[in-house]
């Protein structure tokens, strides 16, 4: 969600034009129908952006339905340059007036943007897009909270229901939840329809963590029993059953309904991007961030760490670790030789400064904009002296 509005309004600044407030997604399986002004603070958000771009809360009645205006609808191409914007969809504008983009994720390409744009990109991420007074506030509080208690680990531990359905991942999961996480599949169109074997994804590394898993990891990287962990997540798939290894092995395991009064989180139960933005700014706010896997939001919380002074967040390699985990689970690897792997194999994954990896015509496999947003960490020569030199590390 906030990777694609500061798209969107890089792309408005690029083109010259207004820029509608964005409209959220309500048909995911979370099914949330938050408006953007229950999230963030839309007067911020214009205000901020004044000198940028203009933009309007709604779009002006002569472009309505209601007086037989048909708005143009269209999915922008995915990873594209400023070129595609600026030779195929400006001139669009010239017959249709308005364009509706029905799908903003991923639209503007990582890499090959010029410097202004990308810190526009910058600029809507780390100072536009602020929460709204309610979330802001309950979210300080939690995080003074935790903070009062000691240090805490933000433990990003993506094993809910619909990730587990969307990747195909069972791993761990009994037969009659394997088949309804299949079901669930199969119901969702845009979701991954063909055959997934769940085992194979696993071992390539594209799957989240067990908790379980998770509990061991955490363990080998050196955290001991007293850690203070937040799990930062919705409601994990098996609930307490799933996570009872891991809270045995940390038993100081909280949430924020563990936090805070029931009345407390009222106004943001079943709106499920509105307790995940108090879930990003406690994991904005850890002493280390961990994500179990690398999606939208875990990249994005890199970022916003790495932007925030590049504050320790382990990145793990999870194809690495189920080889290794497997390993000393079959009795061949024993526990101090796993451990000692754990940690060599993340010695340089803790967020620490570093170039973006740039693939060839591969935007899909290269680093992420978002994760490591370099340009609007240093400035010019500087960025040699904390990134290295070049201006990238490609593969090609």
């Amino acid at each position: 969600m906030r990777s694609a509005i500061c798209d969107m309004v890089a792309v408005a600044r690029l083109l010259n034009l207004t820029l509608v407030v964005p409209e959220l997604d309500k048909t995911s399986f979370w099914a949330d129908n938050s408006t953007f002004e229950e999230i963030f603070d839309v007067k911020h958000f214009i205000d901020s952006l004044r000198d940028e771009v203009r933009i309007v809360r709604r779009l002006p009645k002569r472009f309505n339905s209601k007086y037989g205006y048909r708005v143009f609808e269209m999915p922008p191409v995915s990873w594209s340059q400023e070129k595609y914007y600026l030779h195929q969809i400006l001139p669009l504008f010239s017959k249709r007036k308005v364009l509706h983009f029905n799908k903003t994720d991923a639209r503007l390409a990582n890499n090959g943007i010029s410097i202004d744009l990308q810190k526009v990109r910058c600029r809507v991420n780390f100072q536009a897009l602020k929460f709204t007074p309610e979330i802001e506030s309950l979210g300080y509080k939690l995080v003074r909270i935790l903070k009062e208690r000691g240090p805490f680990v933000a433990l990003h531990l993506r094993y809910e229901m619909d990730m587990l359905a969307f990747s195909g991942c069972t791993h761990g999961c009994t037969k009659e939840e394997a088949m309804e996480l299949k079901h669930l599949r199969y119901a969702y169109p845009w979701w991954r329809d063909k055959e997934i074997v769940s085992e194979e994804r696993r071992s390539q590394g594209l799957c989240p963590l067990t908790p379980e898993e998770t509990a061991l990891i955490l363990l080998a990287l050196g955290f001991d029993k007293d850690t203070q962990i937040y799990i930062a997540a919705g409601e994990i798939y098996g609930s307490e059953r799933r996570l009872a290894v891991l809270r045995a092995a940390y038993p100081r395991i909280v949430r924020k309904e563990m936090l805070l009064d029931p009345g407390e989180l009222q106004q943001f139960q079943n709106h499920s991007s509105q307790m995940a933005a108090l879930d990003f700014m406690v994991s904005l706010a850890s002493d280390t961030f961990i994500p179990t896997y690398d999606g939208n939001m875990a990249k994005v919380v890199e970022g916003h760490r790495r932007y925030r002074g590049f504050k320790k967040t382990i990145l793990l390699d999870r194809k690495r670790l189920v080889e290794l985990l497997d390993l000393h689970q079959n009795g061949t690897l024993p526990w101090n030789e796993l451990a000692a792997a754990v940690r060599s194999a993340h010695e340089k994954r803790m967020g620490q400064p570093t170039r973006r990896r740039v693939i060839a015509d591969k935007p899909k496999e290269e680093d992420y904009f978002y994760a490591n947003p370099q340009e609007c960490l240093c400035e010019g020569a500087n960025c040699d002296d904390l990134l290295g030199p070049g201006n990238s590390s490609s593969i090609r």
